[in-house]
């Protein structure tokens, strides 16, 4: 979810069985107002947490909705454990900005914003930001041109 769907940790431990639908066929996330189908691989791990929900032997989540099950009665797993775990795999808030940056080029600020979850402000200057990035390596190439 941070890599594919630059989601924040703390918005991706808030995700219930509401939000994510597993069947044989499909399994889909709703993010903002949109659902979206996750190919496989990517559908792999709400699968196993379907059929094998964590922390499901202990009787502090009885019947619980939450997606990531945390280690207190009732609650999600906290952001900073998760962050934590993944520690080891990559930077989460680096992945984060990264997905994050190469999505808003893919379609208009509203779209984007409504689709990911996001203020359309909070897109709008990773446009900015990614068009001034992109405008300055045109004008590196551009004088490296010149003085060669």
């Amino acid at each position: 979810m941070v890599i594919v769907f630059a989601q924040q940790i703390e918005d991706v431990v808030e995700l219930t069985w509401d939000d994510v639908t597993v069947t044989d066929d499909d399994v889909t996330v709703r993010l903002g107002k949109t659902e979206f189908a996750l190919p496989s691989p990517l559908d792999e791990p709400f699968r196993h947490l379907a059929a094998e929900p964590d922390h499901d032997l202990t009787a502090s989540h009885p019947n619980s909705n939450w997606v990531f099950r945390g280690y207190s009665p009732g609650q999600h797993i906290h952001g900073s454990s998760l962050r934590e775990r993944l520690k080891v795999v990559f930077a989460t808030r680096a992945a984060r900005l990264g997905t994050l940056h190469e999505l808003t080029k893919l379609g208009p600020v509203p779209v984007s914003a409504d689709a990911l979850g996001y203020h359309p402000s909070t897109i709008e200057r990773h446009v900015v930001a990614a068009a001034t990035t992109y405008a300055e390596y045109i004008a590196a190439a551009r004088d490296q041109r010149m003085t060669s």
